[in-house]
């Protein structure tokens, strides 16, 4: 009996052996804690505060839940991996500064950017109406700075072209309108209106159709608004639009009451999925409305600023500047909230929850909104309180900025208005233009964003400007004003983590972090170490939003 002792004793080891395996396998998976999605093998820049750069993440519920290197496989047990090839991931990007409805609605009127000339603006017109037979023409885009003849346009061509039916053409800034007489008949303007924070332009005593600034509502007010049927269309396109570009977020510059709302009942029917902080647009209705019900914040809205326009847009001559514009010795431009009133406004939201938000091109104007914000929030430890676009700046006036105030700024707009800056201001007046490094040393943080409709909707572009401080044509060589270009993790900061602080959602988004929402994108090539050059030939592979692919071009 013994003989076979050992023979038992061996084949029950083999017993034994395969049970234990099995009870380590199946003990090892239960161990594991099951969650939605695993991506590993990639370069992911997680932008904490460290500047982490991470090789796998781990997603549950929409929110990241572990952050490190390729051990996390052992750890997790997921529904889907994803193997990245040691593709480059980066939080989903934020544009600071945009116009998004505006840009969905842009989509159903005459696209006129990229014009060279007010004959081919006609052109189009022409096309567009014989076509379709409309009874109002409604377009925006022009620009008469990419003109041979760099003029302002004049309504002749137009009252002759289109005598009976109104005709509104915005300039490609959104701060000036080409009308026709027909359009200046219904909206009650003659020779002798005047409108307080605008201007309309005359020549030899005649009005030539061009309003700038203020003077622009009495057209809107005589124009078909947009139904709410064109205005979910126009915010499902621009999404669509944004989420292709890696945006997962975007801040609106300005909207009203109803609008906001609209965006809300969308985004809790899941009809429009992407992130947006909204800032209120400073109407008296709205101040009333939100300064008693207070702020709005849900896992895609944020509602907690107000819009504020001290001045106009250079490009048009309407930015508010200390001394008379270079290419026209008697013009300053103007405020459109006069000094006292954005005092008083600073002093009524610093007693709020609100961030006050100011649109500031000229230095006279950005010197008014710094100083009206260092008296108001004397006792505000943290506002976040933003100077939107910042753009031309006294030299003198950049140590106004501080760790309270966010410069806000376009790095597209530098590279695009650089062919023509210098005439409007002067060489002098550009020391202090555009100033990006300068305005990041003194506040700490820098939001960049790309104002969409006016640039393209393109981070990648914005990244580039940031950096290169060039066009999509690479020029010029050294870089435009180079003195104050970005370093890449600067700006990709600003257009994650610090565009996240500037709407205070640093803490649910803007880096890839436990706890954060599960928001990031992936690149086809690494814009943080690829030369210079091959920056601008970045292209989307996909853009996940709580975990969820909204855009991809190659993951099925």
């Amino acid at each position: 009996m013994k003989k076979f002792l050992p023979i038992l004793d061996f084949k029950m080891k083999i017993k034994l052996s395969i049970l234990f395996s099995l009870f380590f396998f199946f003990s090892f998976t239960s161990c594991q804690q099951k969650v939605d999605l695993l991506v590993h093998n990639a370069t992911v820049y997680t932008m904490d505060n460290n500047g982490t750069v991470a090789s796998s993440f781990v997603i549950d519920k929409g929110k990241f839940i572990a952050v490190g290197d390729d051990e996390l496989l052992q750890k997790y047990n997921a529904r889907r991996v994803l193997n990245l090839q040691k593709l480059p991931v980066y939080p989903g990007l934020i544009d600071s500064h945009s116009h998004f409805l505006e840009m969905g609605l842009s989509l159903q009127q005459i696209d006129l950017r990229g014009t060279k000339s007010f004959e081919e603006i006609i052109i189009l017109l022409q096309d567009t109406f014989d076509e379709k037979q409309i009874n109002v023409i409604v377009g925006r885009g022009w620009d008469q700075n990419d003109w041979e003849v760099k003029e302002l346009p004049n309504k002749e061509r137009l009252d002759n072209l289109f005598p009976n039916i109104p005709v509104a053409l915005r300039r490609i800034d959104g701060h000036a309108l080409l009308v026709n007489q027909k359009a200046l008949d219904l909206a009650g303007i003659t020779i002798d209106t005047k409108v307080e924070g605008g201007s309309i332009i005359k020549e030899n005593g005649k009005l030539t159709g061009v309003l700038i600034d203020a003077p622009v509502r009495l057209i809107e007010n005589i124009l078909p608004k947009p139904t709410k049927k064109n205005k979910i269309k126009a915010l499902q396109d621009a999404s669509e639009i944004v989420f292709a570009n890696g945006l997962t977020s975007v801040t609106i510059a300005g909207m009203d009451k109803d609008d906001i709302f609209l965006i809300d009942s969308l985004q809790k029917k899941g009809l429009l999925n992407v992130r947006i902080n909204a800032m209120i647009s400073n109407t008296k209705e709205n101040m009333d409305y939100f300064l008693e019900a207070g702020p709005i914040k849900t896992n895609k809205l944020n509602v907690r600023s107000f819009k504020v326009y001290a001045d106009g847009a250079l490009g048009s001559r309407g930015a508010a500047l200390k001394n008379a514009y270079s290419d026209l010795k008697t013009h300053h431009g103007k405020f459109i909230t006069s000094k006292d009133s954005l005092q008083k406004l600073a002093y009524i939201l610093a007693a709020t929850p609100f961030q006050m938000n100011t649109h500031a091109i000229g230095d006279d104007a950005n010197k008014a909104v710094l100083e009206a914000y260092k008296k108001a929030l004397v006792f505000s430890d943290d506002p976040r309180w933003r100077v939107e676009h910042s753009q031309v700046i006294d030299t003198a006036d950049i140590k106004l900025f501080n760790r309270k105030t966010i410069p806000s700024v376009q790095p597209t707009h530098a590279t695009s208005d650089m062919y023509w800056a210098e005439d409007r201001l002067g060489s002098d007046r550009l020391l202090g233009s555009y100033a990006y490094k300068a305005l990041l040393n003194q506040s700490g943080r820098i939001a960049l964003g790309t104002d969409f409709p006016v640039e393209e909707v393109s981070p990648i572009m914005t990244f580039y400007a940031a950096v290169a401080r060039k066009d999509s044509e690479q020029f010029p060589e050294g870089g435009y004003l180079s003195e104050n270009k970005l370093s890449r993790d600067e700006a990709l900061r600003g257009m994650t983590i610090w565009g996240a602080y500037a709407s205070f959602e640093d803490d649910e988004k803007g880096s890839i972090e436990v706890g954060k929402n599960a928001d990031f994108i992936m690149t086809d090539r690494d814009i943080m170490r690829v030369s210079e050059k091959r920056i601008l030939k970045t292209r989307i592979v996909a853009t996940i939003l709580d975990g969820n692919v909204v855009y991809s071009n190659r993951i099925h």
